[in-house]
């Protein structure tokens, strides 16, 4: 179960092998931002949520915390982070107390699989970029369903396949990307409605991240010459992801409310 786990997290984090796991936090070092958009998150929580200071948001794998983090310096909410590396947690009550929030957002290292049974009653639920750490798409929304209450509403940062595409153009295979058509499907039959969707609303810089990235992944193979492939293997994956992201699927913010 933990090497399932450990396979999920590494797919998650665009990682070819879970060898690769105790080196992310080195290769990351220099990105707040894995993924997610919270600019997007918190626009969207603003137009269909009546926030208040009772508000209650679950951010799973929240990585270092910069939706959390600006979503409760934002909105002036509670929320509730996890993520399984205990690098990410320590930046993100950094990060926390750097903008104020300390008393808002509370940090923990824990397993989202495990989180999301124990965890329960939230307004809102943020699954940020974090890909099928839950499991298949199917399980995931079950997943995510059970944390927040009636009405409540759940954050989803992914990308699909449009409908005219075809996956075969797909560079970064780790992923399975479905059509939209297919998530709408697993949307109704998990009970939510679809609120409202965001594709693509500013441009990032993707290029400064990859040379972050490579730069950081340099160094590691200077000081662990043996595992030059897996590192350059990430470094690739990260180049396919974009190029995907740029050419082939496309990237989505939806708002799901539980009916």
């Amino acid at each position: 179960m933990h090497r399932e786990i450990d396979e999920k997290l590494a797919c998650s984090l665009t990682a070819e092998t879970t060898e690769l796991l105790p080196y992310l936090p080195y290769l990351l070092q220099d990105l707040w931002e894995l993924g997610s958009n919270p600019r997007d998150m918190i626009k969207l929580m603003k137009k269909h949520m009546a926030i208040s200071r009772s508000t209650k948001v679950l951010d799973l794998a929240c990585g270092k915390g910069a939706v959390s983090i600006n979503v409760a310096k934002e909105l002036g909410v509670s929320v509730r982070g996890f993520d399984l590396f205990p690098e990410f947690i320590d930046y993100s009550k950094k990060k926390a107390k750097e903008f104020g929030v300390d008393g808002l957002c509370a940090f923990s290292v824990g397993d989202v699989n495990e989180v999301v049974s124990a965890e329960n009653g939230y307004d809102c639920t943020i699954f940020g970029a974090a890909g099928n750490i839950l499991g298949s798409p199917q399980e995931t929304l079950a997943k995510l369903a059970r944390t927040v209450k009636p009405g409540g509403f759940v954050l989803i940062d992914e990308a699909y396949l449009p409908d005219d595409e075809s996956g075969e153009n797909v560079k970064y295979d780790n992923y399975e990307f479905l059509y939209r058509r297919q998530w709408l499907n697993l949307f109704e039959s998990n009970g939510f409605t679809l609120v409202e969707e965001l594709s693509n609303t500013e441009e990032y810089d993707f290029d400064s991240d990859n040379r972050a990235i490579s730069a950081r992944a340099e160094e590691l193979i200077a000081k662990h010459p043996e595992k030059r492939l897996i590192f350059e293997g990430y470094v690739q994956s990260q180049l396919n992801e974009v190029a995907d992201l740029e050419n082939t699927v496309t990237a989505v913010t939806w708002m799901l409310q539980k009916k």
